[in-house]
């Protein structure tokens, strides 16, 4: 990263000018993501009664064209070509980033600096010197009333929230094992273009950080404590791939002829840990799993009892109660969407199921009452700074085959 956070000082920027009633969003990124948060930005205010409307200030992309594109299909009042362009408007109180991670670092903390809030995609960063520099600024930039969010998506499908309110609560009694799987399987045919997901340079890590980023906060998030340490192995099975031909399109793209380059990212990521409590977790990356699509799964098992989740069931939950009689206990469904259960206030009647698109309007929502209520930030910065110290272990396992490698506290 050109910046350097060491020598450059900052006057502080005064704290983000808000038109009555309506907080505006400027969002840097238009591919996958910057749809799916388009998506959740231009629903939110329309499902849930919030303190302030998300207006959809502006977007930002490098390629003029497809940005005006962009802006027109997702609702965007204005297009820039240049995020520091973005971040000087008047009209935009927060900052979206939807870019590879090779760039969030220096948006993140400009935009702080400015007197912007933040929500920046996970991962944090690329590395934990990054996520770190990332964390002082938000922390500077609390003080000034600032809200810096990283977003973990997956903690707002109402079902794995509802699981944290049940562990929370002692339902499962104490932990002894997290498993956490998150299978793909869009880069299992080796014609597959080398897209930035597949450039450390841009995306830091492979699957390790696509997806493996998600189920490490998930787990941490489910548990309520964090993981100590890990033992790894990691694998890159096609070592080549065709270059991109032209612009990507959600994950993959059309691949050139002739022209490959180098993978330098993982295929996949196994690695085991312990929780603080000592309980223990495993976790499997993958997006080379044939017929795994978006396979995320989680069972988490204490002395009284289990929870298990699977994203492609997503509005479900199975609970087992093993204080039960046996004869009659056993893993029960719960149809999580009930207006009991978190974010379902406002959705549908009961049984009438949501989708993966939603967990962008409840995070959406989450922002926008965060920074009303000058509550802290969930899931914060620091947050994610604690899962890129968790990669970063990980890696450092598998590159020393599978030692036990500590993951350093924020202390």
């Amino acid at each position: 990263m050109a910046r350097s956070q060491e020598t450059e000082t900052h006057t502080p920027a005064p704290p983000p000018r808000q038109a009555p009633g309506t907080l505006g969003v400027g969002m840097v990124g238009y591919a996958f993501m910057g749809a799916a948060h388009s998506q959740g930005w231009r629903t939110a205010g329309h499902v849930f009664d919030l303190p302030l409307r998300p207006a959809l200030a502006a977007i930002c992309g490098r390629d003029r064209a497809a940005v005006d594109a962009a802006a027109a299909r997702h609702g965007w009042a204005a297009a820039e070509t240049d995020w520091r362009a973005l971040i000087a408007r008047d009209d935009v109180q927060l900052i979206d980033i939807c870019t590879p991670g090779d760039s969030h670092a220096e948006i993140a903390i400009a935009a702080l600096e400015a007197g912007k809030h933040v929500l920046c995609e996970k991962p944090l960063a690329n590395n934990v010197a990054e996520a770190e520099a990332m964390v002082r600024a938000a922390e500077a930039a609390a003080a000034r009333g600032q809200v810096a969010m990283v977003g973990f998506n997956y903690r707002k499908v109402p079902a794995i929230s509802y699981a944290r309110q049940l562990i929370a609560e002692g339902r499962l009694g104490p932990l002894r094992h997290v498993r956490a799987t998150y299978l793909q399987d869009w880069l299992v045919d080796p014609a597959s273009p080398l897209t930035w997901r597949l450039k450390r340079e841009h995306a830091g890590s492979g699957a390790l950080g696509d997806l493996g980023a998600h189920i490490v906060d998930l787990a941490q998030y489910l548990a309520g404590e964090l993981l100590t340490g890990v033992s790894a192995v990691s694998e890159t099975f096609v070592r080549e791939r065709p270059l991109l031909a032209g612009a990507s399109a959600g994950l993959s793209g059309s691949a050139d002829t002739v022209e490959r380059g180098e993978v330098t990212v993982d295929d996949a990521a196994i690695f085991t840990g312990r929780l603080a409590s000592g309980a223990l977790a495993s976790f499997e990356a993958t997006r080379m799993a044939a017929g795994r699509k978006n396979a995320l799964r989680l069972e988490i098992n204490g002395e009284l009892g289990s929870l298990a989740f699977d994203l492609e069931r997503l509005n479900e939950l199975s609970f087992h109660d093993h204080t039960e009689p046996a004869a009659t206990a056993g893993f029960r469904r719960i149809l999580v969407t009930e207006p009991e259960h978190p974010y379902l206030e406002a959705w549908w009647p009961p049984g009438h199921g949501l989708g993966y698109e939603h967990t962008f309007v409840h995070q959406a929502r989450d922002v926008v009452r965060t920074i009303a209520e000058g509550a802290p930030p969930v899931p914060s910065f620091a947050d994610g700074l604690q899962v890129q110290r968790v990669l970063a272990a990980v890696e450092e396992s598998a590159a020393k085959n599978s030692v036990h490698t500590p993951v350093p506290s924020s202390s």
